[in-house]
C-alpha cells in the first residue's frame, strides 16, 4: 500500500503529544491516528491519560481514530494495530486530508514506519541489546501483543522470554504475513524534554489522576468483572492499584512503587525513540520548553521545507 504523505508526533509519556498533535492537525487539515497500546480500550480513561477534552479544546473538533474501540479484556496487538492504523491512513487520505500518527508505544509507531520487526536486513544483536534493557514485565507484554502464550513459568525465566520475543519478531513466517506500508513523504518529529523536568512532570501528573479517581476507575473495572490478570498484563497504573485494590500494598506502596514505574517507562520510551534513528528514522526533535505555538511553527517550518 502506498500513500503520499504522513507525519507523526511521538515521545515519552507526560512530553505534551496529545495537544501539539491537536494544534498541528488544526493547521495542517489532519486526522490524528492514535499509536497507544492502551487507549484502544473503553473505560481506560484516567490511566491512560486519554484527555479526550484536548482533542477539542482552543477550536473544532479534531477527528482522531484507534481510541475507545474494545472493551476491556479484549485483546490488540502490534499486527492488529498496523492492519488497522494502515486502512485509516489510506482512508483519511483519500478524502484530502493528512493522517498524522500521535502516541508513544513504539513497536506500534515502528511497524508503520520501518517494518523493522520483519526486515532480512535488521541485525538480531540490535534486538537483544534492547532487551537486555527490558524488565520481565515489558518483555512479557511484548510477547502478549505479538499473540504470544506464556506460562507463570516463563515469565520468569528472562532468558526464555527473550527468546520467545525474537522468534516472534523474527521468524519468517512472519515475514511472509507482514504488509509494508509505502510511504512517499514522511515527517516525524519527537518531543524533547529534559528527564528532570519529564520526572517532575510524570510526578506531579501521578497525583493530580489519582485525585481525579483513578483508584476508582480500577474499583470499577474489576467490580465489572475484568480480570486481574488482564489488568496485571496492562502494567503501570492498573497492575499497582489493583495490588492495592486487593490489599497486597499499602496505599503509600502503590503511589511510590507506581512514580518509580512510569519513571522508568518514560526512559525506555526515549531509548526506543533514540534506537529508532540509529534504523533509519529522521526525527525532528522539538524542544519541549518552547510554547505550543513555537513548537508548531517549528513543525509546520520543517513540514514546509520538505515538500
Amino acid at each position: 500500500m502506498e500513500i503520499n504523505e504522513l507525519m507523526v508526533i511521538l515521545g515519552p509519556t507526560a512530553t505534551g503529544k496529545t495537544a501539539l498533535a491537536v494544534e498541528v492537525a488544526r493547521r495542517m487539515n489532519a486526522e490524528i491516528v492514535s499509536a497507544d497500546s492502551r487507549q484502544v480500550y473503553r473505560g481506560l480513561d484516567i490511566g491512560t491519560g486519554k484527555d479526550l477534552a484536548e482533542y477539542s479544546e482552543g477550536g473544532e473538533q479534531v477527528p482522531y481514530h484507534l481510541i475507545d474501540i474494545l472493551d476491556p479484556g479484549d485483546t490488540y496487538n502490534t499486527f492488529q494495530f498496523k492492519a488497522d492504523a494502515s486502512a485509516i491512513i489510506r482512508e483519511i487520505e483519500s478524502r484530502g486530508k493528512l493522517p498524522l500518527v500521535c502516541g508513544g508505544t513504539g513497536l506500534y509507531i515502528e511497524s508503520l514506519l520501518l517494518d523493522y520487526h520483519f526486515r532480512a536486513a535488521t541485525k538480531q544483536e540490535d534486538f537483544r541489546a534492547e532487551a537486555e534493557e527490558m524488565d520481565n514485565q515489558i518483555l512479557a507484554r511484548q510477547i502478549e501483543v505479538l499473540g504470544g502464550k506464556l506460562s507463570a513459568e516463563d515469565r520468569k525465566n528472562r532468558h526464555r522470554l527473550i527468546r520467545m520475543l525474537e522468534v516472534l519478531l523474527f521468524s519468517e513466517e512472519e515475514k511472509q504475513t507482514r504488509e509494508s506500508l509505502k510511504i512517499k513523504k514522511l515527517h516525524v518529529f519527537g518531543i524533547d524534554l529534559p528527564r528532570e523536568i519529564v520526572r517532575r512532570r510524570i510526578s506531579d501528573r501521578l497525583i493530580e489522576r489519582l485525585d481525579n479517581g483513578m483508584v476508582e476507575e480500577v474499583k470499577g473495572l474489576i467490580d465489572a468483572k475484568v480480570s486481574v490478570e488482564w489488568l496485571n498484563a496492562l502494567g503501570l497504573e492498573y497492575r499497582f492499584i489493583s495490588s492495592h485494590l486487593r490489599r497486597k500494598i499499602s496505599y503509600p506502596e502503590m503511589f511510590n512503587s507506581l512514580e518509580t514505574a512510569i519513571h522508568q517507562f518514560a526512559k525506555r520510551q526515549s531509548t526506543w525513540f533514540r534506537r529508532m534513528e540509529k534504523r533509519g528514522v529522521e526525527i525532528h526533535w522539538i524542544d519541549g520548553r518552547k510554547s505550543l505555538e513555537e513548537k508548531v511553527e517549528q513543525i509546520l517550518a520543517v513540514a514546509k521545507n520538505t515538500d
